[in-house]
């Protein structure tokens, strides 16, 4: 009895000094081209773009752009489905853009549309006193908001590999070149427009805040 349990606990102190990970299984790091840093760097703006969209359109977008796109092998209707795809898509986060939510007396979190005399309660199950909903009105930067995230959508999808295999199975130096910048000026001129002209509102798709 006692040799078993010797034989355990040097069994568990063999594994404890075991790495989890042996360096020599790692690939070593290698200096990136500078076409490998922009890809990269494209990722990553296109992850943080995403963040700016609503997120039921991002992600029926990237569930049935494979299946429209046949994996970037499509034909003559299968461009007119995903060009239709992108083009919903898009007007979904043009439309959502203009949503807001607020809670109840019950707590329970209700959403309604922006109009320029307040907010129109999607269920109708509540309604807001004149001057709580004229803080809901439409402004400006509310269009501003929706035309960016058609410029957002329209960066991620063109950063799509299916969608671009689809359109342009072949593309040009001077086609690549473009699909891969592009992504990039529209994250930071959007970037830069989104923190410098923040949104209060919270609707469907996007985060609640505690309040």
């Amino acid at each position: 009895m006692d040799i078993r349990v010797e034989t355990e606990a040097s069994q568990n102190l063999r594994e404890e000094e075991v790495p989890l990970l042996v360096d020599s299984l790692l690939p070593k790091a290698v200096e990136k081209t500078v076409i490998q840093q922009a890809i990269s760097q494209t990722f990553q703006s296109t992850a943080h773009l995403a963040n700016l969209l609503p997120t039921g359109s991002v992600l029926t977008f990237q569930l049935l752009s494979p299946i429209f796109t046949s994996q970037g092998d499509c034909d003559a209707v299968g461009q007119y489905l995903t060009a239709g795809l992108i083009a919903l898509c898009g007007l979904s986060c043009f439309l959502l853009s203009f949503t807001d939510s607020f809670k109840d007396q019950m707590g329970n979190v209700c959403y309604g549309f922006a109009t320029f005399r307040g907010l129109w309660v999607i269920d109708g199950s509540v309604t807001l006193a004149p001057q709580v909903a004229a803080k809901y009105r439409l402004k400006f930067i509310d269009f501003m908001h929706a035309l960016m995230s058609i410029f957002v959508f329209a960066a991620v999808a063109l950063f799509d590999e299916n969608v671009v295999n689809c359109f342009y199975p072949t593309p040009s130096d001077k086609a690549k070149e473009l699909l891969t910048t592009l992504p990039i000026g529209i994250g930071v001129i959007c970037s830069m427009l989104f923190v410098t002209f923040p949104t209060k509102r919270h609707g469907i798709g996007f985060p609640l805040t505690a309040n």
